[in-house]
């Protein structure tokens, strides 16, 4: 989807064959939305796994637990979110994808779904990055617990000095301690957690708001620079006139700094 305007050269054309092309499509689409309807019903169908462990989290009411997230409602999505501790600012894409949460909350809410964000970093930094965002949803710290390692969106020190995790179902080869993914969990009325799904590297890509209207446009997503994904041009959204980069960890660089790597936002 690296289209710009320089390498897609359009097709002038008449309106009925502009409307045949597109009419051409609209079958393409169609088919396409049916099997992502199908694709979703499996999704639906996965078996669950009961979640043993007791977590923790720090929020701004204090300690609460993984069943505190869900507030009252039976299903709960957190998005995990690359923010280490001593960070003081969140990751990029992360960033990108969290600027279109607020809106979905009461949407969500209405359906008896909670969303949550969580990250590693101790929960001052958190909120003083939220409030700098000017973001409304909750957002609590595992720093002090195994919830991100054993989600495997957070690695050891000693898996940092091995170079190998898993991520995305997969072992790896690591570069960088905190990496995103989104995990979905369920509460039955006997109180009983389960983990039903989760993803990470692209299949966050279903989160990214603008990434669906971009691609109704000619130029698609237009990420022809050197890494080919949103690190090319994505920044927090205050950031967008003062230049800088995107570093491997997905934190931003200001413009009198070098990077040498990018950010793995993108991967597949």
């Amino acid at each position: 989807m690296n289209t710009t305007a320089e390498t897609k050269a359009p097709k002038i054309v008449s309106h009925q064959e502009w409307l045949a092309a597109r009419r051409a499509l609209l079958e393409k689409e169609k088919a396409f939305t049916r099997r992502r309807e199908a694709l979703t019903a499996e999704r639906m169908r996965l078996p669950w796994e009961r979640v043993e462990k007791e977590y923790f989290f720090d929020g701004p009411d204090g300690r609460v637990t993984l069943a505190d997230l869900f507030d009252g409602r039976s299903q709960l999505i957190i998005y995990h979110f690359m923010f280490g501790p001593g960070w003081k600012e969140g990751c990029v894409g992360c960033s990108f994808l969290c600027d279109g949460i607020d809106g979905a909350l009461p949407h969500l809410h209405a359906h008896d779904v909670s969303l949550v964000v969580v990250s590693r970093a101790p929960l001052a930094e958190l909120t003083q990055f939220k409030e700098r965002m000017r973001w409304k949803f909750p957002w609590g710290s595992s720093q002090n617990g195994d919830f991100n390692y054993d989600y495997h969106v957070s690695f050891t020190p000693d898996q940092m000095a091995s170079g190998r995790g898993i991520y995305n179902f997969e072992e790896s080869d690591l570069e960088i301690d905190e990496l995103s993914g989104t995990s979905v969990f369920i509460r039955n009325a006997q109180g009983e957690i389960f983990h039903t799904y989760s993803a990470y590297a692209r299949g966050d890509e279903q989160l990214l708001t603008a990434y669906h209207y971009l691609e109704l446009t000619p130029l698609g997503r237009n990420e022809p620079g050197p890494r080919g994904n949103l690190s090319d041009w994505v920044r927090h959204h205050d950031r967008y006139d003062a230049g800088g980069s995107v570093a491997k960890t997905g934190r931003y660089v200001p413009a009198e700094e070098t990077p040498r790597t990018a950010c793995g936002c993108g991967t597949e």
